[in-house]
């Protein structure tokens, strides 16, 4: 496991910590009955105090209608649902999701199975370990990986690492990663300067991290491509990706 250090947190400590798990939707009905079992099933047996937020943006495929169910089966105390009117973007995902959470830590996380609820306790051991505001996975370490991705796509995901990290200095290996667990209130600012959209979103988030000198530990985690559905990423983001990196290396 690595880390990069900087000026510690000013929070105060909380006694008995709770952990929201905020999991934006769009067409993940297969999926997300499996994530949820997974992350009952890790937090559980890990004595994890914890609460998921399903924030569902109007998904074609009965995406909400499983949300319900599984809320029913778990009870309201753990599963928590927002219902968009349509897909409205990370950003906005994840502040709704705040305003719901009873947690004083965060974690973000996607629900198509690429991150496997099993790392969770791993980033809670090490950020009490070091008392890190920020611990994200990373995919690019010792012990991490990437599943299911052919030549091209893995080519692709290192090079545009590469360009981010030569150009904006942020201080971690993973920056295109969105497996991540936060303070809340450190998750709250940095969305609140946060500016960039799409896979950018997340280079940003730990770009502005430094900025503001918050503490961050990484994970190795190993990455699995979706089973079940279909992946957003097409040429037009590759392009306004590397017009945002871009954008970001001349504003901030």
């Amino acid at each position: 496991m690595t880390s990069r250090r900087g000026a510690p947190s000013s929070s105060s400590t909380v006694s008995k910590d709770k952990y929201t798990i905020i999991l934006p939707t769009y067409n993940e009905k297969e999926n997300l009955p499996i994530i949820t079992w997974l992350i009952n099933s890790e937090l559980e047996k890990n004595f994890v105090d914890y609460e998921i937020i399903i924030v569902e943006d109007n998904s074609p495929d009965g995406t909400l209608e499983i949300a319900k169910q599984l809320q029913k089966i778990y009870g309201e105390n753990k599963i928590q649902i927002i219902s968009r009117p349509g897909k409205m973007g990370l950003g906005t995902a994840y502040m709704d999701g705040i305003k719901k959470a009873n947690g004083n830590w965060i974690i973000l996380m996607d629900a198509d199975l690429s991150h496997h609820p099993k790392f969770i306790p791993q980033f809670i051991e090490q950020q009490k370990k070091h008392n890190y505001d920020i611990v994200t996975g990373t995919r690019y370490q010792f012990g991490g990986g990437v599943y299911g991705w052919n030549f091209n796509r893995k080519l692709t995901s290192r090079v545009a690492n590469y360009i981010a990290s030569v150009l904006l200095t942020p201080g971690v290996s993973d920056l295109t990663g969105s497996f991540r667990l936060y303070r809340k209130e450190v998750l709250e600012k940095l969305i609140s300067v946060n500016k960039s959209k799409g896979y950018v979103f997340q280079i940003e988030m730990m770009v502005r991290a430094n900025q503001y000198n918050y503490t961050i530990g990484e994970v190795p985690i190993t990455f699995v491509d979706r089973i079940f559905g279909v992946s957003n990423l097409d040429s037009g983001e590759i392009v306004g990706y590397l017009k945002s990196v871009l954008n970001l290396f001349l504003t901030i």
